[in-house]
């Protein structure tokens, strides 16, 4: 099934049938330097869905998808909690590996994944789209005209209703909020560099009798070792009624203020638009920069390790939360 490539194509195999599963596909079958050869599913039916659509064969599981002999590449795009053990099982079985975010539900586990990649020899590469994305281009663009930054703060609040029994609303397979939408550190950690100490707050509404919940608020401060402090809030689910997506740095020069996809610089009564590009085709791009990677030793524009430090942020956080008192990390 599917159509013919040269035989020099990458051979590509993707673990995951939704969102990000289904534009890595495109963008494979896009390229000519690439072949998209099978998938594996969480759902039966999606995965026959997907199959169909993309015209390829299943894997009976995805142990038997990393096994499979005409693959280069394994592309993960499934439940969090599954993300660490396949990509560990890909790379021990030779292939390369893309992740999408996080790495790992744990620091341990990441730690375990990038030093077998180095290993093998292999490429573990974890997708943060949001570093290519145009707010944090126009964002890294702009820095410099607020000199030093004091103050951050990030918010995103996603409403949804009915929430039901799916993966991102149950507390095993989704993670620790932090950990599991790790980009919103990742953005932080990018600007600002390394943290220092975290405090964190979480509070689930919960289905009763199960690991699912309605929804979710946990919040976060971070101070890092410039001297900047940044306040992080992430919620979803039913108790939230207004979508909220901004993003502000403040420093000694001026403001940077993002609301979802619009920008402006703001020193005194002057505020100056920033133009930021769309999001769209940010997947293709990530497959892109990998595929140039792989065949012409391009530069990727992250390093596992940056994830790896986000993780460790993360984990910290998540430790606060346990223990309700602020969490110092280690130099690193």
């Amino acid at each position: 099934m599917g159509e013919q490539k040269s035989e020099s194509a990458i051979g590509v195999g993707i673990v995951g049938t939704g969102y990000a599963a289904k534009r890595r596909a495109e963008a494979i079958q896009g390229d000519e330097r690439s072949h998209l050869v099978t998938v594996s599913g969480y759902s039966r039916a999606n995965t026959e869905a997907f199959c169909q659509e993309y015209q390829i064969s299943a894997a009976p599981s995805w142990q038997a998808l990393v096994e499979h002999p005409q693959l280069d590449l394994v592309i993960i795009a499934t439940v969090n909690q599954d993300h660490a053990p396949i990509a560990q099982k890909a790379l021990e079985a030779g292939k390369h590996v893309v992740l999408e975010y996080p790495l790992a539900l744990s620091p341990q586990d990441g730690q375990t994944l990038l030093a077998l990649a180095d290993k093998q020899g292999k490429l573990l590469h974890v997708e943060h789209i949001e570093l290519l994305g145009g707010v944090h281009q126009a964002l890294g663009q702009a820095l410099g005209q607020i000199g030093e930054v004091s103050y951050g703060r990030y918010i995103t609040i996603t409403p949804q209703r009915p929430v039901s029994q799916r993966w991102t609303y149950h507390k095993s397979l989704f993670g620790f909020p932090f950990t599991a939408a790790l980009s919103r550190i990742h953005r932080l950690t990018d600007i600002l560099g390394e943290v220092a100490t975290v405090t964190g707050t979480l509070r689930y509404w919960d289905v009763p009798e199960s690991e699912y919940f309605r929804a979710c608020l946990a919040t976060a401060q971070l101070e890092f070792r410039n001297g900047a402090i940044a306040d992080l809030v992430y919620g979803k689910g039913e108790t939230f009624w207004h979508s909220t997506r901004t993003l502000e740095l403040h420093g000694d020069q001026g403001t940077l203020l993002f609301v979802r996809e619009r920008g402006k610089l703001i020193q005194g009564e002057q505020e100056t638009p920033l133009e930021v590009s769309s999001r769209r085709g940010l997947f293709q791009q990530d497959t892109q920069l990998v595929l140039d990677y792989l065949l012409d030793h391009k530069p990727l524009y992250v390093h596992p390790s940056q994830s790896y430090y986000a993780l460790l942020v993360a984990d910290a956080i998540r430790r606060s939360v346990e223990t309700g008192e602020k969490v110092t990390l280690a130099p690193s």
